[in-house]
């Protein structure tokens, strides 16, 4: 970690730092989880979507009856990871037309039902902007992806949530080096190298110690299980909002994320969203 630590100061000068059941409603009765069906070129989907996140759940609903989603693509196809969809662009996008910028006008507030809730495979997860520019998290008003993914080793699965640890680490000491940025840059004029590895220590101590008190990432016995057999995105979670799952037609899905794609991503040959419908009971 000391290692990296000194290469982060470096940088900061060169960049100046950059599942579970239906949810209950007031009166204490289950609610009926919502499901729908992504009718596709390459085959029907169901899906259901999560009462616990109700503006996610609401706003998926309302464009498929408002029929945003009729003769979208799925614009955006990584094999072992994901499929997206959702750009209102995407409709009649000739081929090659770079995709996924496309909005409905608003975005919509994160709703993190973390750990219940994870990337699993088959996981319906709201896309977003990144955080550079979007440091809440806030969803696409409009687009969506669900989760392929890959199985995890158990031991690649702890690495990761060591990892993970570390990052957060490096994100405390990066907090607490951008408040030395004055003293920083006048020791690296002078070429003080002895005063850079002092302040270095001295910050990598308080964050190890201010981290000390919170609890350590550890993915849940259930994350555990899903990653290791199913698979998922575990690096996605806490990051995006995970709204629903696939009931049917992951093997409609697996067919999606084998189709032959460009430098971008996009599927070579158009895979339609001819139309998601509400399913009445």
């Amino acid at each position: 970690m000391k290692r990296n630590i000194i290469v982060i100061l470096t940088l900061l000068l060169a960049c100046g730092l950059v599942a579970c059941g239906p949810g209950a409603n007031k009166r204490g009765k289950m609610e009926k989880e919502t499901k729908l069906r992504i009718e596709t070129s390459a085959g029907n989907i169901v899906v259901k979507l999560y009462n616990e996140t109700p503006k996610h759940r609401d706003n998926f609903i309302k464009l498929a009856k408002e029929g945003t989603y009729d003769g979208t693509l799925f614009h955006r196809v990584i094999k072992d990871f994901m499929i997206q969809a959702g750009d209102p662009q995407s409709k009649n996008a000739p081929k090659g037309t770079p995709l996924g910028t496309g909005d409905v006008g608003y975005t919509i507030p994160a709703e993190f039902v973390y750990p219940q809730y994870f990337h699993k495979r088959g996981a319906l997860s709201a896309a977003r902007q990144g955080d550079n520019v979007n440091p809440e998290k806030a969803s696409s008003g409009c687009q969506f992806y669900i989760v392929t993914g890959k199985v995890y080793t158990p031991a690649s699965l702890e690495n990761m949530q060591e990892q993970i640890n570390q990052m957060r680490l490096q994100s405390v000491f990066n907090a607490l080096a951008q408040k030395h940025l004055k003293e920083i840059y006048k020791m690296r004029r002078a070429g003080d190298q002895d005063g850079l590895m002092q302040l270095q220590d001295e910050l990598l101590e308080q964050a190890e110690q201010e981290m000390a008190g919170k609890p350590r990432f550890e993915f849940t016995p259930e994350q555990a299980q899903a990653y290791t057999t199913v698979g998922g995105t575990p690096h996605l979670d806490g990051e995006y909002t995970v709204f629903g799952e696939v009931l049917e037609g992951m093997d409609v899905v697996d067919k999606i994320q084998r189709v032959k794609t460009d430098r971008n991503d996009r599927p070579e040959e158009n895979v339609v969203i001819n139309k998601v419908s509400v399913i009445e009971d």
